[in-house]
């Protein structure tokens, strides 16, 4: 079952990433940009999930939370925002400045992937057995 969880995180973590591209493409302003905050954790629980497939809802919403914060915080230093003018790829993954609005959108982003995760788990367990999630 841990390949079949892994799998379906990778896909989900495909699927975010095509979200957070396409609210781009159609959005913008907060919308945008908070939509992308917020995305941005769902990711980081996919990636989560996808490296440690037992993990619970709880635990991998915690760890993508506290690492969507620690980049944010992380902003308030030079170290980002050098990274960020010198590469694309860097400003796109860890951003470039502090935005406290930002935690909020992260802790949005953990709860909605938590949700998520929580009601797949179930429905894997009612399917498959106790052991499937």
């Amino acid at each position: 079952m841990r390949a079949r969880t892994r799998t379906a995180a990778v896909a989900a973590a495909g699927l975010t990433i095509g979200a957070g591209l396409g609210l781009r493409a159609v959005a913008a302003g907060d919308v945008a940009k908070y939509g992308g905050d917020a995305l941005y954790t769902v990711l980081l629980l996919t990636l989560v999930v996808a490296a440690a497939p037992r993990v619970s809802p709880t635990r991998a919403a915690a760890i993508a939370l506290a690492a969507s914060w620690a980049v944010e915080f992380l902003q308030l230093g030079p170290v980002l925002a050098e990274l960020s003018r010198r590469s694309t790829l860097a400003r796109l993954v860890l951003g470039s400045t502090f935005n406290a609005p930002d935690l909020f959108w992260y802790a949005a982003g953990a709860a909605a992937g938590w949700l998520v995760h929580t009601a797949l788990r179930r429905s894997a367990r009612r399917r498959f057995g106790d052991g499937a999630a």
